[in-house]
């Protein structure tokens, strides 16, 4: 026991000086270079290895070109992890969608000290012997439009980080693909999955799990119109609506109170996961009065809520919604409407809650019942 628990802690060591190894040049890695965007989605604009991997994987940093939601090239980071045992022919990717972080470029988890610990379940995944591929999101990691809660894009960001993946051999990326994100990212998952028989032909999904997935933004913004949630996810939400669909007349003054858009750019120079308590001061004097209107019945927004909520179009992969019981950011009843309104369309839903889990904790909480539910439906 002494002996493996000194393996454990000489590992941990390992890592720890790797990561502090890999700050240098970070900056330097994600600054774009002139030619960036020109190429193929999916391909591969840079790539670093990295040191401080977890145990039996080699990983890469990566920076990959994509599009937005209209089809422009952009361009977005993320992290690559392999297993290194042996796999016989072609590896299932695990295509991973992380929950909100942020906004700002310095909030991407491939930035972080470890770039790896928001990629929930990854070590149950590379013991399956599956690749990994964790996207930051356009606008995040390095330059792009602000793409939060944006669906098209995010979808894009996902396959495409897939698809670079493909090019790095070590990797040993098959066509099969798994989609697998937590809030954000569960929006991020389900749109891919609906999006990838037209923009990504090539790649198969086999399956689909979300972990209390922003499924709904209708529903998500009705349920924190007055609350300190929602003028923390709506500054980094209405922001990036108002720049990305400012030809539709989203604009910031029509929905929020002059208060509330006077906060926004340090809102979103904050990052969620680091800057809580800072955020929360900062969105607390608003609370109540942060909206102008009532976005869920004001237009553009009604339509581009609407538009950005999954559901839209069912999709063949068996599907796995996991939802904890005690979450005040997702609701369960919001999900479980979601989890109704794809069974309806005739898809294969599994509903998994789970008592107590909190909106933080249901994604780890889940992993024993979705690794089981990989193997009951054979991936």
């Amino acid at each position: 026991m002494l002996a493996v628990a000194g393996c454990l802690v000489l590992a941990a060591e390992v890592r720890l000086v790797g990561d502090a190894v890999e700050r240098i040049g970070l900056t330097a890695f994600y600054a774009q270079p002139a030619d960036a965007a020109d190429g193929e989605p999916g391909s591969i604009v840079r790539r670093t290895e990295l040191e401080g991997t977890p145990a039996d994987a080699r990983a890469w940093r990566l920076m990959y070109r994509t599009t937005d939601l209209n089809g422009a090239a952009v361009v977005a980071t993320g992290i690559l992890v392999v297993p290194l045992d042996p796999h016989p022919g072609p590896r299932t990717v695990v295509a991973w969608g992380h929950p909100t972080t942020g906004t700002d470029p310095d909030c991407a988890p491939s930035r972080s000290f470890d770039p790896f610990e928001l990629i929930e379940g990854l070590r149950f995944l590379l013991d399956r012997g599956y690749t990994v591929v964790a996207t930051d999101y356009v606008g995040m990691g390095t330059d792009g439009p602000d793409s939060y809660l944006v669906g098209a894009t995010a979808a894009h960001s996902m396959l495409d980080a897939v698809r670079a993946a493909q090019h790095v051999d070590a990797a040993e990326a098959g066509d099969e693909v798994i989609l697998w994100g937590h809030s954000q990212g569960g929006q991020a998952a389900l749109f891919a999955a609906e999006t990838a028989g037209a923009y990504a032909p090539e790649l198969t999904v086999t399956a689909v799990a979300v972990a209390a997935p922003a499924a709904d933004l209708t529903a998500l913004m009705a349920d924190h119109l007055d609350d300190i949630s929602g003028a923390t996810i709506g500054s980094y939400a209405f922001r990036a609506f108002s720049e990305v669909y400012a030809d539709r007349g989203a604009d910031l003054a029509t929905i929020l109170t002059p208060d509330a858009v006077a906060i926004q750019p340090e809102m979103n120079r904050l990052c969620l996961l680091t800057d809580l308590t800072e955020l929360h001061a900062l969105a607390q004097p608003v609370v109540g009065r942060f909206t102008a209107a009532d976005p869920t019945t004001t237009e553009p927004w009604k339509t581009l809520l609407a538009e950005n909520s999954a559901g839209a179009t069912p999709f063949g992969a068996p599907l796995f919604i996991a939802q904890g019981l005690s979450d005040e950011l997702v609701l369960p009843a919001a999900t479980r409407a979601f989890a109704a309104h794809e069974a309806e369309q005739g898809m294969d839903v599994t509903l998994h809650e789970i008592d107590g889990a909190v909106h933080g904790t249901i994604a780890y909480l889940t992993l024993p019942a979705l690794m089981s539910w990989f193997d009951d439906i054979g991936v």
